[in-house]
């Protein structure tokens, strides 16, 4: 495609040359190419994109070849001397190792027979004496601890609280639950357990066993969040008191008795106004280890070179990986989170690519970047800015980063689709959020929405991006976001339910805000500290 009969036009008109190029390139950012490539981006056959898989590879090969199709330079140096568009690196993951309860003659394991609140850290099997301790609450008025001591012992209770006769929580006198019952009730309960001197605490958390398989259906899957990636390999905040969640068979297998004599007990305790002494003890062995096992995983860059000021770089950022396949077999394709962002820099990165074959190219040099391991802490990012920034820090002038804007959020639905959340444009420098504002009311005529830039806002939005491993380093970020809504981290978040236009303009908005930023005769000033 070629402009030049239309730029001659333009300047016997006496029309500025480059505002109307930027115009031109920023209308071959179209919401029907931007479909194309995120249903290719976001189909199941690239199986969640979950950082560290085959479907994270097969999705930075994609870009790459992406990249490489516009004419973009590689520029990540590999061990053999050559150029690649990926930066390889290894990810540190910390998951158990041999992790296994026994009791009773019995060896207990984990996601089978038994769940686990936090980390703990036991390389070595070791044995306890075994205590049941009733609800486990410590008030003045109700003290299950009142004459034992549980020192280093492993203690045994039940979960929740008991009753008074008419069926009302007895610590609150109420319907609702007191600090010791609900869902959260094994937090206070562990805490006094431990300061009670308590080695290990086991809750009993279901009724039945069959009631404790439904429970492990629910919450098996919260349990990966204990396998933790890392650039590093090494310690991690550990305890060696672990908080299991068990059946009442297993419960019994721990205090050498039955289930149904247990079953007996808790009726009795149930709706007694004070606890009932009871002495049942036994024997467990536990052993919890935690082992490294390291994982590969890549950011994918693409290098469009400048002109006069080539050696001053802006980045324009989004992380292509996702959360992956869900336990019950469901991929989560990630359409919105965050395929739409890494499509809008694929489709930014063509639009400059196409300036430059035209002879519009950029003053400063562009460098795309789509990062993994953002779903597990910003850990590609943090790899680039951190430990091997193919680009000088001190050279790069900005981070435009793009996370989530192909929806509308429940904040907006019925009232706008035609918004933007821009966050931290000020946080930096004043100069950058001028530019976003002027691009803005020149071109896209968004709504440019701050609830997000707000530092006291509680969801802290300015932290949980790619940028930030930027803007910590004191380069000046925006990040484009258009908020939260159902389909987050489910299944549901497909490319059906994409709004294209809005991520059209969404695009649009970051290459003319790009384009500024390339093309001013000075880099952009860092004089504001709002972080």
């Amino acid at each position: 495609m070629t402009y030049k009969p239309f730029l001659l036009a333009a300047g016997l008109l006496g029309l500025p040359l480059l505002s109307l190029a930027q115009e031109k390139f920023a209308n071959t950012i179209t919401a029907i190419d931007l479909e194309k490539q995120l249903r290719i981006l976001a189909a199941d056959d690239m199986e969640g994109r979950e950082t560290g898989t085959r479907g994270q590879r097969k999705a930075a090969d994609y870009v790459a070849s992406q990249f490489a199709a516009f004419g973009l330079k590689p520029i990540v140096k590999t061990e053999a001397g050559k150029l690649d568009y990926q930066q390889h690196f290894t990810l540190y993951q910390k998951t158990w190792g041999e992790f296994y309860v026994s009791a009773g003659g019995k060896r207990l394991e984990y996601l089978k027979d038994f769940l686990v609140n936090g980390l703990l850290y036991v390389p070595t099997e070791t044995s306890y004496e075994t205590v049941f301790v009733g609800y486990g609450i410590s008030e003045p008025t109700y003290d299950d601890y009142a004459g034992r001591d549980v020192s280093g012992k492993a203690v045994v209770m039940l979960e929740d609280e008991p009753l008074t006769a008419d069926g009302k929580k007895r610590l609150s006198g109420t319907d609702e639950a007191s600090k010791w019952g609900g869902q959260n009730g094994w937090r206070a309960k562990s805490i006094v357990a431990k300061q009670k001197g308590a080695a290990q605490v086991f809750i009993i958390s279901a009724e039945s066993a069959e009631a404790f398989k439904q429970l492990l259906s629910q919450r098996g899957s919260m349990q990966k969040r204990f396998n933790r990636l890392g650039l590093k390999p090494g310690s991690e905040n550990v305890s060696s008191v672990g908080i299991f969640l068990v059946a009442p068979e297993s419960a019994a297998a721990l205090l050498n008795t039955s289930a149904d004599t247990l079953s007996q007990i808790k009726t009795a305790i149930t709706h007694s106004a004070k606890p009932v002494a009871l002495t049942i003890t036994g024997k467990v062995s536990v052993k919890a280890d935690r082992i490294d096992e390291k994982t590969e995983s890549s950011n994918v860059l693409g290098f469009l070179e400048g002109t006069d000021k080539k050696d001053e770089v802006l980045i324009v950022s989004a992380h292509y990986d996702h959360i992956g396949i869900s336990p019950n077999g469901q991929v989560n394709n990630g359409a919105n989170d965050d395929g739409s962002g890494t499509v809008s820099v694929l489709e930014i990165a063509q639009a400059f690519a196409q300036a430059k074959a035209a002879g519009k190219g950029p003053r400063r040099s562009i460098l795309f970047l789509t990062v993994s391991g953002e779903e597990k802490g910003l850990l590609g990012s943090e790899y680039y800015a951190d430990m091997d920034p193919v680009i000088p820090l001190d050279k790069t002038v900005g981070d435009l980063n793009i996370d989530m804007v192909g929806r509308v959020d429940d904040l907006h639905q019925g009232k706008s689709d035609n918004y933007i959340y821009v966050i931290g444009s000020d946080k930096l420098s004043s100069e950058l959020h001028k530019i976003s504002e002027a691009a803005n009311q020149k071109y896209t005529k968004m709504e440019l929405d701050y609830k997000y830039n707000d530092p006291q806002d509680p969801e802290r939005i300015y932290y949980r991006s790619d940028h930030y491993n930027f803007a910590k380093h004191q380069i000046p970020i925006i990040f484009y976001f258009n908020g939260l809504h159902a389909d987050y981290h489910q299944p549901t978040d497909d490319v059906e339910k994409i709004d294209f236009k809005l991520a059209e303009r969404s695009a649009r908005l970051v290459f003319y805000t790009a384009w500024d930023i390339a093309n001013r005769d000075q880099r952009l000033v860092v004089d504001s500290h709002k972080q």
